[in-house]
């Protein structure tokens, strides 16, 4: 492959500012043009009362499950200055990135799976189990909004569910019209997309269908699901995380050297 197995492949990245900075480098040192272009606006709650009302009373929930890195720092920002974490709180998420996030934040023992990085690999999990949370209270913190698999499941399993909105997310605020121009003149040869709402947002973009004929890269099936349904030609789902995006695109070009797509 070579030590710089992207050379000269312009890549976009849609991850929300701030969030893209890691795989951004490890693009740009494979010889890629990593292209920022966020189609998620991450801001704090203008209302921190809820938070604030849920931090003097942390110590009635047995676990607290964090959605996404922004939950672990927004959450955390937010609930331990009115006070420190419970002893007994146990605290789980998903993927690597909120695993690092909460190990950051000194949360080094956090239940989470292994293997898959979605709701369904957490209720897979032992702790998550009807045996384990039947009568217990289960805090999962999120923005607004989101998928409600994992509290609708634990509900049924017999656990009480409280959601605990700790960010708003919106649509991209840059101006997309330098990323529809080189799609329309064939000079982007890859778009990253990390999640089904940003991908909303890509499809609402006026002039959106340009990026179409660019191949797309997704770590999840799911949102390769919705990406194929928006009508984008070529779909290729890696294995999850940065390590995924990144070997996805490496396999991907050093066996399609000098392939061209329409823009």
């Amino acid at each position: 492959m070579g030590e710089q197995p992207l050379a000269g492949r312009s890549i976009v990245i849609t991850r929300p500012a701030g969030q893209a900075d890691s795989l951004c480098a490890a693009l740009a040192a494979l010889g890629a043009e990593p292209l920022r272009f966020p189609l998620l606006t991450i801001s704090p709650v203008s209302d921190t009362a809820p938070l604030e009302a849920v931090a003097r009373r942390l110590g009635e929930f047995s676990l607290a499950f964090f959605v996404s890195p922004n939950a672990v720092n927004f959450g955390l920002d937010a609930l331990l200055r009115v006070g420190p974490w419970p002893a007994g709180l146990a605290v789980s998420t998903v993927g690597k990135g909120s695993e690092a996030a909460l190990a950051a934040r000194g949360f080094p023992d956090v239940i989470a799976p292994s293997g898959g990085f979605d709701s369904e690999s957490v209720l897979a999990l032992p702790t998550f189990q009807s045996s384990a949370v039947a009568g217990q209270r289960v805090l999962i913190l999120r923005g607004d909004g989101g998928r409600d698999l994992l509290g609708d499941t634990l509900r049924v399993r017999g656990a009480e569910v409280e959601y605990l909105t700790c960010y708003h997310r919106s649509g991209p605020t840059d101006d997309p019209v330098f990323l529809l121009d080189r799609a329309r003149a064939g000079q982007l040869d890859a778009l990253t997309l990390t999640s089904s709402e940003g991908l909303s947002y890509l499809q609402a973009l006026p002039g959106g269908e340009a990026l179409r004929g660019v191949p797309v890269f997704v770590p999840h099936p799911r949102i390769g699901e919705r990406a194929r349904a928006a009508g984008f030609a070529t779909v290729i789902t890696t294995a999850a995380g940065d390590s995924g995006l990144i070997e996805g695109l490496v396999t991907h070009f050093s066996t399609r050297n000098h392939n061209t797509y329409p823009g």
